[in-house]
């Protein structure tokens, strides 16, 4: 006789089989679900992850030609960067953590947790969190900086973090903080999967695409252009079209190709 199968225990990735159709979508799940247990991620954030999952659906779960055209150009701002910060919320810190850190090693980046719904607690967890997995620094806890213009929780910054970089990375849909960073003269980039978002519509550079597979995405153009000149890094950047990139996504949402 054969053996009765094992249902997969819900509490370990490792046991959604990767030959899965939905394989990213039930690991992004399991990755939020498990980030609401441990105080990472909010209530909140689970409709958000729902929200970009639907997009993302529409997408095709897949990387589009201009969104890779992004990543490559949010590497080399970047690598040009002075001061630039990976800006992290819960969910990005429950789906992506190692690689955050990964992205912030090959660009000389700082890790910075940012909140609409902070407090210490969280604020502690998502640093803990980050560090497990590798971060040698996490910013964000001090909270003696400021972003002009917002009335809510995010405006809390570090001052030798967000306030005073040049570039920042903005993963995940976040318009009134993207508005705000833009009015102060930051380079931003934004990850987003939808194509209509204010922060999308904001950034200098929007990639349209899962977290899950931008975030790595950025970090290999990084690597490849480790050794590039600034010459090139800049003509990178300045070629970079948002509008067109915009556009190529919604109609992909629109048409699915």
């Amino acid at each position: 006789m054969d053996e009765p199968q094992v249902p997969a225990d819900p509490d370990d990735e490792a046991e959604i089989p990767e030959s899965h159709p939905r394989y990213e979508s039930l690991l992004t799940r399991h990755r939020i679900e498990d980030g609401l247990e441990k105080g990472i991620t909010s209530r909140q954030g689970l409709i958000a992850q729902g929200r970009g999952e639907a997009y993302d659906y529409l997408l095709g779960e897949r990387t589009l030609e201009s969104a890779d055209e992004a990543a490559q150009a949010a590497a080399a701002a970047l690598l040009l960067a002075d001061r630039p910060v990976v800006s992290v919320n819960g969910n990005v810190a429950a789906l992506c953590p190692g690689e955050v850190v990964d992205l912030a090693e090959a660009t000389d980046a700082a890790i910075e947790v940012n909140l609409f719904n902070r407090t210490e607690e969280r604020m502690e967890a998502i640093a803990d969190h980050l560090r497990k997995h590798g971060a040698s620094e996490v910013k964000g806890l001090a909270g003696d900086g400021k972003i002009p213009g917002l009335d809510h929780a995010r405006a809390t910054v570090d001052a030798d973090g967000i306030e005073s970089a040049d570039t920042v990375l903005v993963p995940l849909e976040d318009g009134d903080r993207a508005e705000a960073l833009g009015a102060m003269g930051k380079t931003e980039i934004v990850i987003d999967l939808n194509p209509l978002s204010r922060s999308a519509q904001t950034a200098a550079i929007p990639i349209v695409d899962n977290i899950i597979r931008a975030v790595p995405n950025v970090t290999a153009h990084a690597r490849e252009l480790q050794d590039a000149s600034r010459a090139d890094l800049r003509a990178i950047v300045e070629s970079f079209d948002a509008a067109a990139a915009l556009d190529a996504a919604e109609a992909a949402v629109r048409t699915g190709r």
